[in-house]
Order: C-alpha cells, then sequence, then structure tokens
C-alpha cells in the first residue's frame, strides 16, 4: 500500500506490463535506436577509413547490423501484436482504441492534463486514452517502416534471396526513391515519438508518483484503490 502525490489518497498495487510486454518494449528500444545509427550512416556515410574498401568493409558491416536490428524489431513488434490478442486486459487491442465513453473522456481529460490546462491527471492502470490511441499511430508507422525496409533491401538482396519477393512493395510505395524518403521520414517521427514518450513517463512519475518509470522493469504501477478495484 502506498500514498498518491497528494498524501490523500492509498494506492494499491497492479501488476499491468506482463513480462513478453516488458521484453517487446526493450527489443524494440534498443532495436530503434541501432536501426537509427546504422541507417544514418548508411545514407550519410560520415567515417572514412584509409586503404581499400575490401580491408575494412564498414559500410558493409553497418549494413549487417541494420539487417540484424530490423529483424529484432520485426519480430518484436509482432510478439507485440500477438500480445494484443493474448495479454491481460491492459495489454488487448481493445486498450488502446477510446471507443468506449469512459476512454473518449480519458482521452480528454490526458490532452488537457498534458497540455497544463489541468493539474490532475485521470487515473488509469494501463496505457491512458491518449497513449493508446498514440501507439496506434506509430505502430502503424512501425508496419510502414518494415515495408519501405523490405522494399529497399531488395536492391543489396542476392539474385536468388528470398527477400527478392518483397520487390513487390516497390511500385506500392512509387518506386525506390519515394520508399526511401518514407522510410528517413519514418526514422524521424519516430524518434521525435521515443522523446516525447520518454517526457510523458518522466512526467507521469513525478507528478501521479504511481511507479510508471519503474513500471516498464517490475510490471507493476501504483493506482487509487478505487481505480484499481475498477480494472
Amino acid at each position: 500500500m502506498a500514498i498518491s502525490a497528494t498524501g490523500h489518497v492509498p494506492l494499491e498495487r497492479v501488476y499491468v506490463w506482463q513480462l513478453p510486454v516488458r521484453l517487446a518494449h526493450w527489443a524494440l528500444f534498443f532495436s530503434i535506436i541501432t536501426l537509427a545509427a546504422t541507417g544514418y550512416y548508411i545514407g550519410h556515410p560520415f567515417i572514412a577509413v584509409p586503404g581499400p574498401a575490401r580491408d575494412h568493409f564498414v559500410m558493409g558491416t553497418a549494413r549487417m547490423i541494420h539487417l540484424y536490428a530490423a529483424i529484432v524489431f520485426t519480430v518484436s513488434l509482432f510478439v507485440r501484436f500477438y500480445w494484443f490478442l493474448v495479454g491481460n486486459r491492459y495489454a488487448r487491442l481493445g486498450d488502446f482504441i477510446p471507443v468506449t465513453g469512459k476512454r473518449s473522456r480519458n482521452l480528454l481529460k490526458t490532452f488537457m492534463f498534458y497540455t497544463f490546462l489541468r493539474h490532475d491527471p485521470d487515473d488509469y492502470a494501463g496505457h491512458n486514452a491518449l497513449a493508446g490511441a498514440t501507439y496506434m499511430v506509430i505502430y502503424a508507422v512501425y508496419l510502414l517502416m518494415i515495408g519501405t525496409g523490405l522494399a529497399l533491401y531488395t536492391v543489396y538482396a542476392s539474385l536468388h534471396s528470398p527477400f527478392q519477393f518483397f520487390g513487390v512493395l516497390t511500385p506500392l510505395f512509387g518506386g525506390l526513391s519515394v520508399a526511401r524518403a518514407l522510410h528517413h521520414i519514418g526514422m524521424w517521427v519516430i524518434l521525435v515519438f521515443v522523446v516525447v514518450h520518454v517526457y510523458f513517463v518522466l512526467l507521469s512519475s513525478i507528478v501521479e508518483q504511481n511507479g510508471t518509470l519503474g513500471s516498464i522493469f517490475s510490471g507493476y504501477k501504483f493506482v487509487p484503490e478505487d481505480e484499481a478495484d475498477a480494472q
């Protein structure tokens, strides 16, 4: 049992984030950082080494790391999608789309809290409605990144590689140049999301003192007793 930031409302410890959700979260995070770093280098090579390229293979190494990080990213994303179906109530798809009146009201209240139009947050153990809706948008961007990445990789895959099958995606994106531009823009959208996401997590942890930051490690958050009973 804990006490809220106001010192008046008892808080109850609730298990929110299951282990597969936490593992997928961190796998996505580290793969995104790796993909952004190697992807930026692939687009803007800034490392110059003396001697023949065959002795260093810097670009080839960057592409290899990028490919393996992309595999980790894709597998982690689809694990998270699977947990939309089999996870606890905080992991399921219905907790991300504000289709009920309660979730719609939570969306507005949370937006007002994050924009400093109200000082008290709307308590919810899992993702608040604004975060859930934002995640659905960013998951769509993730899928776009996978699609454009596969289309771009067909240029470098060997002629008999199974990856050549994804060449069918190239015309869907309007050609390789458009796919490359979308891939680049998507990277910056995701990086901005990461920064904003970390800010909101810190804001929630400091203001609400509900263990949001620690919950992605332990799985547990602290919520008011009445809200915990309603979960």
